[in-house]
């Protein structure tokens, strides 16, 4: 469970209000909403009826293994994986930024 109290405490800590409680909960700023789910144990990824943007947060061991299912299964969702380490945190696969062109 201490990863989904580390996961709800960095999105509180950037300005998203948080709400729901377990592994997967929304967390909303502005005009954002962000389906967010913990990584303990995963099987099915959510489908993109749940929500335009996901975030997954992960251990360091899980992490190379959900970007490359998620790479894979090229869900239709924008989503981004926070890696957390004791403490720490970083992001390690973020949504791509808007395009500009010349």
């Amino acid at each position: 469970m201490r990863l989904v109290e580390q996961a709800r405490s960095i999105f509180a800590e950037l300005g998203y209000t948080v709400e729901g409680t377990g592994p997967e909960f929304r967390a909303e700023r502005a005009w954002k909403v962000v389906h967010v789910n913990t990584v303990l144990e995963y099987g099915e990824l959510p489908t993109s009826s749940s929500g335009k943007f996901h975030c997954f947060v992960a251990e360091p061991d899980d992490a190379d293994a959900l970007e490359e299912k998620l790479t894979q299964a090229e869900p239709s969702y924008e989503w981004a994986i926070i890696v957390v380490d004791g403490d720490d945190y970083q992001v390690e696969r973020a949504p791509p930024g808007p395009r500009v062109s010349a």
